[in-house]
């Protein structure tokens, strides 16, 4: 169900809200598409929560220079900024730990040439320096 979420100039501070929890509904998709591992939705749900982001920081500074913005809206925000860099260090951690792993199963320059881990550990070079020419 899609909502409304443009605020018109004209409109109080009050009307934050729908922008409010339309910004927390996109953290719960992208929460969940992360949870399921779903590369493509994942994108797409960091793409809306960007969108509702933008909307909503637009909207709170239009709001804070024509009257304020009430304070609950403003923890509200706050409190989902926070879950967003949660879920971003998260990411980071999971990220990170995936490249070590990398790192340990394909190792770069500084390992031996040609060795790598397979399914029943490290492996002879993959080039040895015997000549098999006959």
């Amino acid at each position: 169900m899609e909502v409304d979420v443009r605020l018109d100039p004209a409109t109080p501070a009050d009307d934050l809200e729908p922008l409010v929890a339309h910004v927390e509904q996109r953290l719960g998709a992208l929460a969940d598409s992360l949870r399921e591992r779903d590369v493509q939705a994942i994108e797409l749900q960091a793409q809306e929560l960007h969108r509702a982001l933008a909307r909503a920081v637009e909207s709170f500074m239009h709001a804070a220079r024509h009257g304020g913005v009430p304070e609950a809206m403003r923890l509200r925000l706050a409190r989902a900024s926070a879950q967003l860099a949660r879920q971003r260090e998260a990411l980071s951690r999971a990220t990170a730990a995936l490249d070590r792993a990398i790192d340990v199963l394909m190792p770069g320059t500084a390992a031996p040439v040609g060795r790598v881990y397979t399914a029943s550990g490290l492996s002879a070079p993959l080039r040895s320096n015997t000549n098999l020419n006959a």
